[in-house]
């Protein structure tokens, strides 16, 4: 495993409202990814997460945010390593679970231990799946950063799940998608 870097950003006093900058993101539609990861004592881990990004193409990287209390978190940290189960329209109740409290999240869902570095795949309810490799978190505010090289992925064609607006969708796949 590479080395993981940490650093921690704090914010400025002149900061807007919280609730206008949850009102300016809740506008922005994104997909819905599930990232999970194994714990120490091999027990699985995974939340919703809509913040998502691409990094870089070389390596291969990608982002996404989640909170610095989060069992996820600390389940990623201790293995070095995740997965961003992007979800598929008919995957709306594993989102629902994986964004609720619920403590028997990989109970109530159909998962198995990814082929290349084994962290949890939502198989039946994903259409695409990145295996990522830790390579940095910076904390800001109350959510770390984290950045992840990708070192697998596979994908299947299927619509994926939306979220904007304090609501989910989908949208629709086309045979013959513009270039």
């Amino acid at each position: 495993m590479s080395k993981v870097s940490t650093h921690t950003v704090t914010g400025s006093a002149d900061a807007v409202e919280h609730d206008r900058f949850r009102g300016l993101m809740r506008s922005f539609p994104t997909g819905v990814a599930v990232v999970t990861a194994v714990d120490r004592k091999g027990r699985p881990h995974g939340l919703t997460c809509t913040s998502l990004s691409s990094v870089t193409l070389d390596p291969p990287s990608l982002l996404v945010c989640l909170n610095t209390a989060s069992g996820t978190l600390r389940a990623l940290r201790d293995s070095g390593a995740f997965t961003v189960n992007l979800l598929h329209a008919r995957g709306l109740d594993a989102a629902k679970i994986f964004s609720s409290p619920a403590e028997d999240r990989f109970t109530r869902v159909g998962w198995r231990p990814g082929p290349r570095l084994g962290q949890p795949w939502l198989e039946e309810d994903a259409f695409a799946f990145a295996e990522c490799r830790l390579s940095a978190t910076t904390v800001v505010g109350t959510h770390a950063v984290v950045f992840g090289e990708v070192v697998h992925v596979e994908q299947r064609t299927d619509s994926p799940l939306l979220y904007g607006q304090q609501r989910f969708s989908h949208w629709p796949v086309e045979e013959h998608a513009a270039p």
